[in-house]
């Protein structure tokens, strides 16, 4: 490779570390738009082939996404967001349930455990949310009260790989609470399991954590379970 490919080469790597650090910084958030090409130019203090060339690679990579006609977008958090992304897009609901449920069993003790009080603020925040979005009868609500109540205590886990796993899966989770919804009532086990976790987590009790967290699981584990009834699926 002659001297100038290499640089060619570097000033694009370069381009790109810059782009992934302003998404990881939370500077272009997924879903935003990053700025026009020119601006980028101008900012990083590189040609337009270069700005061109690290877009392309990081839209291959699934991290951007450019829309014809109207820029690029975020489209994951990270590397490792947009690998899950391609990954759950294959995905069966049941392994995606899996995978969902184990995380937030783990987060729930440690959230009791390390929960600070801006955590516990939000889970209780999301939690009383929650349930005047189902006692307003509003599906599309609820779905988002929901998601943001397990997204709380899992980031109050303390654990920022925990984190960042369970918001790679947040597209897949919303779809998997979505799907389960129709098929929840009140008389499921583990019916209280969001009261008494949140509870437990304001005691600081991670053994009563745990136990709602399994709790949730068995609700999860009958709406499946009546949802395939619904749909005529038999067990394998």
């Amino acid at each position: 490779m002659s001297d100038a490919a290499q640089t060619g080469a570097t000033l694009v790597q370069r381009t790109i570390g810059r782009i992934e650090r302003s998404i990881e910084s939370g500077e272009w958030a997924v879903g935003d738009r990053i700025p026009a090409e020119g601006r980028l130019v101008e900012a990083f203090g590189v040609g337009r082939n270069t700005v061109r060339e690290a877009v392309r690679a990081l839209c291959h990579t699934g991290l951007l996404e450019a829309r014809r006609g109207d820029g690029t977008y975020v489209r994951a958090a990270s590397d490792l967001n947009a690998a899950l992304q391609r990954r759950l897009r294959r995905a069966e609901l049941k392994h995606v349930l899996q995978v969902r449920l184990a995380l937030e069993r783990e987060a729930a003790p440690a959230a009791a455990l390390h929960r600070g009080e801006d955590d516990l603020a939000r889970i209780l925040s999301a939690l009383l949310a929650r349930r005047r979005a189902d006692e307003s009868g509003d599906p599309a609500a609820y779905v988002d009260r929901d998601l943001e109540f397990h997204r709380a205590v899992v980031a109050a886990s303390g654990n920022p790989l925990m984190t960042e796993l369970y918001e790679s899966i947040t597209a897949s989770v919303r779809h998997s609470i979505e799907s389960l919804r129709p098929n929840w009532t009140p008389e499921l086990p583990g019916a209280s399991a969001h009261d008494d976790l949140a509870e437990a987590i304001a005691r600081r009790d991670p053994e009563a954590a745990t136990k709602a967290a399994w709790a949730h699981t068995e609700t999860v584990e009958a709406a499946m379970e009546r949802m395939a009834e619904r749909n005529g699926v038999g067990e394998e």
